[in-house]
């Protein structure tokens, strides 16, 4: 399977998990569930900083690939297109730009010891908040911890969604 199929394969799993309400569009109301759904599995609440954040990051990513579908009403296809041309053919900079601030809210709300830095146990809570198995946490953080330092960056991170979504491997660090 080539780098291209498997990237559209996950952009279409991704829209499947985005469109909560099932009507096969995905509109601002489900980024708003999805943003909800996160907080609720993290136990953050609604008015907490940490939810202003996470809020402001996934609407700008919803306004942002609305703005290149040319619809708030994406269906599977706008979305998929939107997200090639936005992140994926980006590269790097596709996803440092678009997916970033996404995976810097999370770990906002994942960093319970304020360092910065996502320590193991942190990335077992996060797996469970996302719908993954945590015992599968360590691994996968094994996997991602490029430097070897014992905890994972931002950089790591977007990587690591890149990498999920380019086929490179198998962590879907925005849920399943």
């Amino acid at each position: 399977m080539t780098i291209a199929v498997k990237a559209n394969d996950r952009l279409e799993e991704r829209f499947r998990l985005w469109d909560h309400n099932g009507n096969g569009v995905i509109e601002r109301s489900d980024f708003e569930q999805e943003i909800e759904g996160i907080l609720s599995r993290f136990g953050v609440a609604s008015s907490a900083p940490e939810a202003a954040g996470l809020r402001g990051a996934y609407l700008g990513l919803f306004d942002r690939l609305a703005q290149a579908a040319g619809t708030e009403q994406m269906s599977k296809d706008d979305f998929v297109r939107a997200a090639e041309s936005e992140i994926v053919s980006r590269g790097n900079a596709g996803f440092a730009e678009v997916l970033q601030p996404t995976i810097q809210a999370i770990m906002a709300i994942a960093d319970t010891d304020g360092d910065g830095l996502i320590s193991p146990n942190e990335f077992q809570r996060w797996f469970a908040a996302i719908g993954l198995n945590p015992g599968q946490a360590d691994e996968a953080f094994q996997e991602i911890d490029t430097d070897g330092n014992g905890s994972l960056s931002v950089t790591e991170l977007v990587a690591a969604v890149r990498d999920y979504h380019l086929g490179k491997n198998d962590i879907p660090l925005l849920g399943v």
